[in-house]
């Protein structure tokens, strides 16, 4: 049939009274309809009388032709209507523009018209929302400006801002509500379909549509769109039926599977369906519905049976720690452990490596618990240097006692030994320090360099030394620049001496079973026994809880009875934040009632340090009465440090709860205390932190540009960095222009949120922002600017980024700049330990490697931005490295000695080239000027002498050898000696030249060799995140037990191979730190050389009750000879009290003489 050219005579045909001829119209406008709309669209009341005519055989037809007149006039939801109503007769198969075009508006009316029913999560479930608070917030959030959060229970597909889709949703949706106020339920989410039918009708064609759409998606193995649809609409029910439906379409054509080990279509789209739901679903108890879905399909018997292959475990994994059902998690544990093979056990310690660098100490503790319990001495057998027990089960006050005990088997009692000491920790901690210490690469010369550059004696610069070193060290167990700097060490006093043994902990952190050892000669003594400084004994107890920083073991025990027993403030300050940071998690009720009666005596000192380690308790808990305490506690103190203080604890007490915490974040956020605003703003970053949630954005960016306290719109700018840390790219062009702001405070924070997010990226745009910021008028916003560019340049060569090196070199030039400010000294010597951190083999991790959040990088990094009120807090940062290692282990959990495949250049990831050490030159000597009557002179006198010589000459007699002549031979020997030195210093620098052009024709024949693309990498050694993708193991004996088909290595860190010739003798990689002891570090007391004055000496101060002098001895390693002058008490600082007047040790001497 010919195309219609105009369509006047067809819709004369309209007006006939035979029903033939007026299908006849509507068959042909709808054939050509594109072509003659314009000519159609007045007569559409005519077609729209014919749809509404009951008695019309083809009203399906009529509504199909009013559809697209409609969709041409750009009337969409008419044109909807419409199409819908044509039933059949619209077509999902082969769609043009138009049908997409409905098909889109379908979907999306689909997802708006779901009703909003709020999931009700049981009493017992550990993640449902605590209770209302009973405080003052009540009334006080009653404020409904724009900045406030917009509802909770606003779906994440709505949270966003308006999409420029056909279907514009209504205004209403992305309005920003008060969270305490509770909006009337809408029965629809859309008002832009004012449809003249009852919307039940509306929706039951629309789900007809979307069925239909459905099952075509399903034919065609489109299972992703159909369950992206569902995840969006919340209609789980489908999301199971697809799952199901993909499984049974892959078992029918299983036959024609090029590969065995490749994914079913079912498991790809449960890969999916988490991916989804952990990163871009933001509601979350929708989360949690979806996680037990997954979960359910997961682990049920009917996904089981038509696998050939195992589960997939690690998934199940992510799904029970965030859903934190520990009774599963051991329940996986016990059955693949009774599976009785050793890829069953590899899967079973690479599961309980999963769970422990995701969960929380209280969560392991009850894995623990939930496994069979094995002897204590069979425990201890596999730690014999852990005399205090300091691998013991996590929680102490977990009930250890199982009714299992006597049903396990004697060939699981090793398997279960080592899964416990996997989840406490032990394992992990033990391979992570082996890494560090093999793999150390600390620049000694730039640390030197700090310390040459900045005067021990000012205080900020000794700190500042003090955390570069800390940081270099980090994990590594090398404390050799203390033991060669002890007379810089000697000058630390007071704060100063506090960080500086606090220090120990962070180049010591992991080293739990050498921890009491270690810090023997600074901890605290018992009661009765005589201690050194109390700075020295608070920053031993600080260090006790960085080196078992979320991993508490029985130090809880000792921390706490320290700290009650302590009376001195400084003490209680280091126990505190030993306790919080041991603690981490734990939920422990009776520390956090020692840490409030100790809050309650209302010390300004003690008060911020006892607030924080409050919240490190209870971190993520959540817990209302321990809320409900801080929170009246901060309204009646005086005490600035101490509010805030509790203002930090309480953010991390809400870490994660997201909508749970909104109701909080309102009370704080319009509190007229700017230092409780401070903590509202810290609750939204940790409540929120990771999730790039729209309305937290929102939030923190109005207060930025609102509030009147510049503190707390710094905080408002950094925080954006923990909410967007997993998007980093986003960030550099959302704080572009506060980095221009006219407030230093905006500019600084603008750089840390920077820092933050773009840890570890190397990212271009945030440098660039950077870059000029680091020539700010205000010194504070320089020292956040290098800060900053460290974190984002820690682990990046010049391959990786070319403008390393020039950071590197303003670093180093700012640190020793004398006319540069101290506050931007010190944070380009902190920003040195940065990004060397850890011996150059860490990097700031605020994510684990599976995906999940590192809770205790973020707390770190979180506490360590309060370094802008007390510089101790730097120390926390230490939490957020994350060793970047590759560490192969068989089902022995032996190190075996394997290589990997990495197709990239070698230099791509090579380490940074160490800092050349030039040798000091002396002065060049400036030629001296001589004048030209000196000059004559001398010519005169050389003239005479020459003459003399000829007339001397001409009067020897000729048979006598005089003894001039001899001493001219000698005098012609020396000149000649003068060239043939010449000659040699010539030879000399020719063959230097050689030797140089001949070692850099060999260098640059290495490196073209080098630098072929593709290296072996042996195990034990440093593999970037982004150097993953490039990692393989070719297929061989072993077979990474995470790795489902060949390709790169999922993650990097503690990785279970898979032996397939376990009978096969193995070769193994030998531990070195075993070989090295850490010996006890005594307080060195009189040196034999000192003599009888130094025995004298200690006589005199034995009978005034005080503690002898302490001489560092150079024979001492590390921490031991630093202990000396760490311990020893400040005799000349402020505020001491006067030593008492000498009078009875004058008498005794002088008897005692007499006596002699």
């Amino acid at each position: 049939m010919s195309e219609l050219v105009t369509a006047t005579g067809v819709l004369a045909l309209l007006a006939d009274e035979e029903v033939e001829l007026k299908v006849f119209a509507l068959q042909t406008l709808n054939e050509d309809i594109d072509t003659v709309w314009f000519e159609v669209a007045p007569s559409v009341t005519d077609i729209e009388a014919l749809y509404e005519d009951e008695s019309f055989p083809e009203r399906k037809l009529a509504a199909l032709v009013l559809s697209k007149v409609y969709y041409h006039l750009q009337a969409y939801d008419e044109s909807l209507f419409f199409a819908l109503a044509a039933g059949d007769l619209f077509k999902l198969e082969d769609p043009g523009e138009f049908e997409e075009t409905i098909i889109s508006k379908c979907v999306d009316h689909y997802i708006a018209s779901q009703p909003e029913q709020p999931v009700s999560l049981g009493q017992d479930d550990p993640r449902a929302s605590p209770p209302s608070l009973a405080t003052a917030f009540a009334s006080g959030a009653s404020d409904s400006n724009a900045a406030n959060l917009i509802s909770p229970t606003t779906p994440f597909s709505q949270s966003t801002l308006p999409s420029k889709s056909l279907l514009s949703r209504a205004s209403t949706d992305n309005t920003i509500l008060d969270p305490s106020f509770e909006p009337q339920r809408k029965r629809h989410r859309s008002s832009s379909i004012a449809l003249s039918v009852s919307e039940s009708q509306t929706r039951i064609a629309v789900d007809k549509v979307i069925e239909r759409l459905f099952e075509s998606c399903m034919r065609d193995g489109k299972y992703h769109q159909v369950v992206g649809i569902a995840v969006e609409a919340k209609q789980l029910d489908w999301v199971k039926r697809v799952v199901w439906r993909a499984d049974e379409d892959y078992k029918k054509n299983k036959g024609k599977a090029a590969q065995d080990d490749a994914m079913s279509p079912a498991e790809e789209l449960l890969d999916y369906c988490l991916t989804i739901c952990m990163d871009i679903v933001q509601e979350r108890s929708f989360r949690n519905d979806m996680l037990v879905l997954v979960l359910a399909i997961f682990t049920s018997s009917r996904f089981a049976n038509s696998k050939t292959k195992d589960p997939d475990y690690f998934s199940i994994a992510k799904c029970i720690v965030y859903l934190e059902q520990h009774e599963q998690a051991s329940a996986v544990l016990r059955h693949l452990v009774e599976t009785e093979t050793n890829e069953a056990t590899a899967v079973a310690y690479q599961f309980a490596f999963d769970l422990y660098d995701n969960a929380t100490q209280n969560f392991l503790g009850k894995v623990i618990t939930g496994l069979p319990k094995i002897d204590a001495p069979t425990e201890n057998k596999s730690n014999p240097d852990n005399a205090q027990g300091e691998s013991a089960p996590l929680m102490s006050d977990v009930d250890q006692n199982d009714d299992d005990t006597d049903d396990i088997d004697e060939k699981h009692i090793d398997v279960f030994k080592n899964i416990r000491c996997i989840l406490d920790g032990t394992t992990t901690i033990k391979l992570n320090l082996e890494f560090l210490y093999r793999n150390n690469h600390t620049d000694l010369s730039i640390l030197n360099k700090v310390r040459d550059s900045l005067e021990g004696r000012n205080s900020i610069f000794h700190t500042a030394v003090t955390f570069c070193n800390a940081f270099m060290n980090q994990g590594t167990t090398n404390d050799k620049f203390f033991r060669d700097n002890l007379e810089w060490l000697g000058k630390a006093v007071n704060w100063s001496k506090f960080t500086a043994t606090a220090a120990l902990g962070v180049i010591h952190r992991g080293n739990i079973s050498q921890s009491k050892k270690l810090l023997d000669p600074y901890l605290p003594r018992s009661a009765g026994g005589i201690g050194g400084s109390p700075y020295s004994q608070g920053g031993a107890l600080y260090a006790y809880g960085l080196i078992h920083a979320n991993h508490g073991a029985d130090a809880l025990d000792y921390l706490k009875n320290r700290f009650t027993e302590a009376e001195e403030e400084v003490i209680q300050h280091g126990g505190a934040l030993g306790l919080g940071l041991a603690g981490m998690a734990s939920g422990n009720d009776e520390i956090f009632e020692n840490l409030k009666a100790v809050l309650y005596a209302d010390s300004a000192l003690n008060g911020e340090a006892v607030g924080l380690a409050m919240g490190l308790i209870m971190l993520g808990t959540g817990n209302v009465k321990a809320l409900e305490d801080m929170v009246a506690y901060a309204h009646e103190t005086s005490h600035e440090k101490s509010v805030r203080g509790l203002a930090l604890g309480m953010a991390l007490i809400m870490f994660g709860r997201q909508e749970g915490a909104d109701v909080m974040i309102e009370g704080l956020l319009n509190d007229p205390d700017p230092t409780l605003r401070y903590g509202g703003i810290m609750t939204v970053a940790m409540a929120y932190c990771g999730t790039g949630s729209n309305k937290a954005v929102r939030k923190l960016l109005h207060v930025a540009v609102s509030d009147v306290n510049d503190d707390v719109r710094r905080i408002a700018v950094m925080s954006l960095g923990f909410i967007l840390f997993r998007k980093p790219g986003s960030v550099p062009r959302m704080v572009e222009l506060l980095s221009e702001s006219y407030n230093p405070h905006v500019r600084y924070g603008s750089a840390m949120a920077l820092g933050i997010s773009c840890a570890g990226t190397g990212l271009d745009e945030a440098i660039d922002l950077l870059e000029p910021m680091m020539k700010d008028p205000t010194d504070f916003v320089r020292q956040g600017a290098l800060i900053a560019l460290a974190m984002i340049m820690i682990q990046q060569n010049e391959v990786m980024n070319p403008k390393v090196a020039s950071i590197r070199k303003t670093l180093k030039k700012v640190v020793g700049d004398r006319h540069e400010d101290a506050m931007t000294k010190f944070g380009a010597a902190v920003a040195l330990g940065i990004i060397d951190a850890g011996g150059r083999n860490c990097t700031i991790g605020l994510q684990t490697q599976t995906g999940s959040l590192n809770m205790a990088g973020i707390v770190g990094m979180a506490v360590f931005t309060q370094y802008w009120y007390w510089f101790p807090f730097t120390h926390f940062l230490s939490l957020a490295f994350s060793p970047t290692s590759i560490i192969a282990l068989d089902h022995d959990l032996d190190i075996i000695d394997v290589k990997f495949h990495c197709a990239t250049k070698p230099s791509l990831f090579d380490y940074p080239p160490e800092q050349e050490v030039k040798a000091e030159e002396g002065p060049a000597m400036i030629a001296t000027a001589i004048l030209s009557t000196t000059a004559q002179a001398k010519r005169r006198a050389q003239q005479k002498e020459k003459a003399d010589k000829a007339h001397n000459k001409m009067d020897v007699d000729p048979g006598v050898t005089p003894t001039a002549a001899a001493g001219d031979d000698k005098m012609d020997v020396d000149d000649q000696a003068k060239p043939s030195d010449d000659n040699r210093e010539k030879k000399e620098q020719t063959s230097l030249q050689a030797e140089k052009e001949a070692s850099a024709s060999l260098e640059s024949k290495k490196k073209a060799e080098k630098e072929k693309p593709g290296y072996d990498i042996d195990n034990m050694t440093r593999v970037l995140p982004g150097q993953l993708k490039y990692i393989s193991l070719a297929k061989g004996r072993y077979w990474p037990v995470k790795l489902v088909r060949p390709g790169p290595l999922p993650t990097g860190g503690p990785l279970l191979l898979h032996d397939t010739q376990p009978d096969k003798e193995k070769s193994l990689i030998e531990e070195k730190l075993k070989k090295v002891a850490t010996e006890k570090a005594p307080v060195a007391g009189a040196a034999s050389a000192q003599g009888r004055t130094m025995r004298i000496e200690e006589a005199i101060l034995s009978r005034l009750g005080q503690n002898a002098p302490v001489t560092p001895s150079r024979n001492q390693s590390g921490a031991a000879a630093a202990a000396g002058v760490l311990t020893a008490v400040d005799e000349d600082a402020e505020g001491d009290e006067e030593a008492p007047t000498p009078q009875e040790f004058e008498y005794w001497t002088e008897d005692e003489e007499a006596d002699d």
